[in-house]
């Protein structure tokens, strides 16, 4: 395999970090306008964008298999890549609990945590487009910090909603199947804030 330039692994984190923008997209939308006879095609739209996202791990780990040189440390470089994965999985899951606990409607505090993934997503992205140039970044920082907020604010809103759950529902099924939903929607929150805690990693062992 020919050596890749250091392009490739920025260039790579980038149209991960579009894929995770994506999904989240499609599943704020899937919940906003929910009709469970037309899940399946949600699913498998979602699917796609995995396996797309699965591909662009794939590739870095084949490079950094024959690289001898890399722009950061190897290993940072397949973490990231790892939890920019994660964070494609992560929502992905979302939809399946949806399906697979064959919820029938949305909550409002779940439509509320849907769309802070994707404002935590595209944050991530812009995140991404900065770290080519993070010695002269001038909003780098920022966007860490504007994942760090978004990630607390997603805790808030998932302990009011969770409270809401437990406190206003009789029916132990709908609880167990909507206490699945909310905790892999602020899973998703978290994963964001992995993928910026590794930036933020990678940047400080590098300046």
């Amino acid at each position: 395999m020919a050596r890749k330039n250091d392009a490739f692994y920025y260039d790579s984190f980038r149209e991960h970090a579009a894929l995770s923008c994506k999904a989240a997209e499609l599943l704020h939308e899937v919940m906003s306008s929910y009709n469970v006879e037309e899940f399946k095609a949600a699913v498998d739209k979602m699917h796609a964008i995995e396996q797309a996202a699965d591909e662009k791990k794939h590739e870095i780990n084949d490079a950094l298999v024959t690289a001898f040189v890399t722009p950061i440390e190897r290993e940072d470089i397949a973490l990231l890549s790892e939890n920019l994965d994660t964070v494609t999985d992560r929502i992905e899951g979302v939809l399946h609990r949806l399906y697979f606990d064959n919820i029938t409607e949305i909550r409002d505090d779940a439509l509320e945590l849907s769309e802070m993934i994707v404002r935590a997503c595209t944050e991530m992205a812009a995140l991404l487009e900065e770290l080519p140039q993070f010695k002269r970044s001038k909003t780098l920082r920022e966007h860490v910090i504007a994942i760090n907020s978004l990630e607390e604010e997603a805790d808030h809103a998932y302990i009011r909603a969770m409270r809401r759950l437990h406190t206003t529902c009789t029916d132990p099924l709908t609880v167990f199947s909507w206490h699945e939903v909310y905790t892999f929607l602020e899973y998703c929150v978290d994963s964001c804030e992995h993928v910026a805690d590794t930036v933020s990693s990678i940047v400080m062992k590098n300046s």
